[in-house]
């Protein structure tokens, strides 16, 4: 009986596997319920450079307009307000690794009951989903100390700016942090209370309230305003153990038992909601930072992300796929290099140099024993 197959540098299969190399890497990075085509998603996927040629993307922000206007016996004419808008812009550029294996048919191969093959791909798939966790929370960290772009999503991070950070206790500068400035849950509060009063506001993200799923805005369906916080493991932990009144219970009263109040990817792997504010945990959460530009050991960054927190974008030839895919056999087809690259940029959004969608909480954070 025929069979079909793909064997090595079969042309379909490399689209194929390129396209699952897609679907895989963003199924496992805990940032892929942010990313949207719209503006009001956390991460924006801004399409302009899938679409045509150029390396990076500007886009812009109109401020709201503030003057008085006029009204009866008023002259309309000659009182017009000027229109302010900011803009920022993203770079993409290339990112890629390779992995070198055994070929079919060698003893090594024999050795092994799984195909070298397809761990490779699936190694590079778990390395492109980290990488990217990494670059974003490296951005709206403002994580200063990593200056190699590729661990950055292929620019410079930029420090939080300073109307938009707060530390425990009040502290200066996150090497003042002490053992006492744990995360606790008032942090939210002044988090969020920073958002809804910043100029310009902080936006949240629209959250339809029923288990229908989907980030598209339906309006015959009830929508929420939310905002969404990050914390890392020592940070949850810290939450957890506080017997205060008022603390953790009162997370967990609101926590998403059995998905009662949503199907929106945003809400899986939550912690809870408090305030308005979903809580979502992540080891990639960045170390504090100095007030010299040095990492702090035992602090963390936690960020509450609004709508347009960041912008991500990709090259025109690398959709929908979005990866190119290489296979190479060397040493008389005994060894196989498999290869994956892309060209994409992560970016966290800043207008008249003002972080937009991002406000960070800096706490002391260690290892419990």
């Amino acid at each position: 009986m025929a069979t079909t197959s793909f064997g090595v540098n079969d042309a379909l299969a490399v689209k194929l596997w390129s396209k699952t190399l897609e679907v895989e890497a963003l199924k496992y990075t805990d940032i892929a319920p942010l990313i949207g085509d719209d503006a009001g998603s956390i991460i924006h996927r801004k399409n302009e450079t899938s679409k045509g040629p150029g390396d990076r993307v500007t886009f812009g922000l109109r401020m709201q307009l503030s003057g008085a206007g006029f009204t009866e016996n008023q002259l309309a004419e000659g009182n017009g307000e000027a229109l302010t808008i900011y803009s920022d812009s993203l770079v993409i550029n290339e990112l890629g690794h390779v992995v070198g294996v055994k070929a079919e048919g060698t003893i090594d191969q024999q050795r092994v009951p799984f195909n070298l093959r397809e761990e490779a791909r699936d190694g590079l798939a778990d390395w492109y989903a980290k990488r990217y966790s990494v670059a974003f929370f490296n951005q709206v960290c403002g994580y200063t100390p990593q200056t190699d772009v590729r661990f950055t999503g292929l620019q410079a991070t930029i420090a939080p700016s300073t109307t938009r950070i707060i530390r425990q206790s009040s502290r200066a500068s996150d090497d003042l942090l002490t053992s006492a400035d744990v995360f606790t849950i008032d942090l939210i509060d002044k988090a969020k209370e920073m958002a809804t009063t910043a100029t310009p506001r902080i936006r949240p993200i629209n959250v339809s309230g029923d288990d229908s799923g989907g980030s598209r805005r339906d309006y015959n369906k009830t929508l929420t305003d939310k905002y969404v916080m990050y914390i890392n493991d020592y940070q949850v932990t810290d939450l957890r153990r506080s017997t205060s009144t008022g603390q953790w219970l009162d997370i967990q009263k609101a926590a998403m038992m059995g998905g009662q109040t949503t199907g929106n990817p945003i809400y899986t792997g939550a912690l809870g909601e408090y305030n308005g504010v979903i809580l979502r945990k992540s080891f990639d959460i960045t170390l504090g930072v100095s007030a010299a530009g040095a990492a702090v050991a035992s602090t963390a960054r936690a960020v509450l992300l609004g709508g347009q927190a960041a912008c991500m974008a990709f090259g025109q030839k690398d959709s929908p796929g979005k990866y190119r895919w290489n296979e190479e056999l060397f040493d008389h087809k005994r060894r196989l290099e498999v290869s994956a690259w892309t060209i994409h940029g992560i970016k966290k959004s800043q207008f008249n140099s003002t972080d937009y969608g991002v406000i960070v909480v800096s706490t002391y954070a260690a290892a419990h024993t």
